[in-house]
């Protein structure tokens, strides 16, 4: 496993995706220097995500080499001890704003516990990065003008795995509280308009993603 850069406190990992498919993904694949050790390298499947390091606290990145599910086949093996990942909706493609054109792809995929395809359904998300055909990355790698290999080395895709948040109860009824608020018609012409409502005090209310 690569060794992990510790982050100091209030520093904090968000790279765009472009980001993580240009000067992550692609070098890593074409084994070009990466910016930083900052990305480890796991075998998903012998990983359940609730067992991965420090994801429960934030969003974690892992460089994690394509296992096929069958010999001959395309379709990757996601199973893992507890569960499976399953793909979600249709693929996203990665454009790279310097030379715009698609770099790679990201697919969504939903973590089950069980057996498939009964499995239940969990909060676990993940963000599986897939590169582009070698010969779209041509041009990217000449842009690049780093040393390193010329031709992919491995099999490699980027996942960002994270656990999607619930809101509570508590936090419904403040929301209707707040949305009744802002539909109550404002006070009759005469009143006090130099009074301050208890409910925003003129903060912001807006909860973060």
């Amino acid at each position: 496993m690569d060794r992990v850069l510790t982050l100091p406190p209030g520093f904090r990992f968000h790279p765009t995706d472009e980001e993580l498919v240009v000067q992550y993904l692609t070098r890593k694949v074409f084994s070009h220097p990466l910016p930083a050790s900052i990305i480890p390298e796991i075998h998903l499947g012998r990983h359940n995500p609730w067992d991965l390091l420090g994801v429960c606290e934030q969003e974690r990145y892992f460089f994690n080499l394509r296992e096929a599910k069958y010999a001959n086949s395309s379709r990757s093996n996601r199973a893992t001890g507890s569960g499976y990942w399953k793909a979600t909706g249709k693929d996203k493609p990665v454009v790279s704003s310097r030379c715009n054109r698609v770099v790679g792809t990201k697919k969504v995929l939903v973590f089950y516990q069980g057996k498939a395809p009964g499995g239940q359904r969990t909060d676990w998300i993940m963000h599986e990065y897939h590169l582009a055909s070698p010969n779209q990355l041509q041009m990217l790698l000449f842009d690049m003008q780093c040393g390193g290999g010329v031709a992919p080395t491995r099999d490699w895709v980027l996942c960002r795995i994270f656990k999607k948040q619930r809101a509570t109860k508590m936090d419904v009824e403040f929301m209707n509280q707040q949305s009744d608020d802002v539909r109550r018609p404002s006070s009759p012409s005469g009143s006090d308009s130099s009074c301050v409502t208890g409910a925003g005090n003129g903060e912001d209310i807006s909860s973060s993603p």
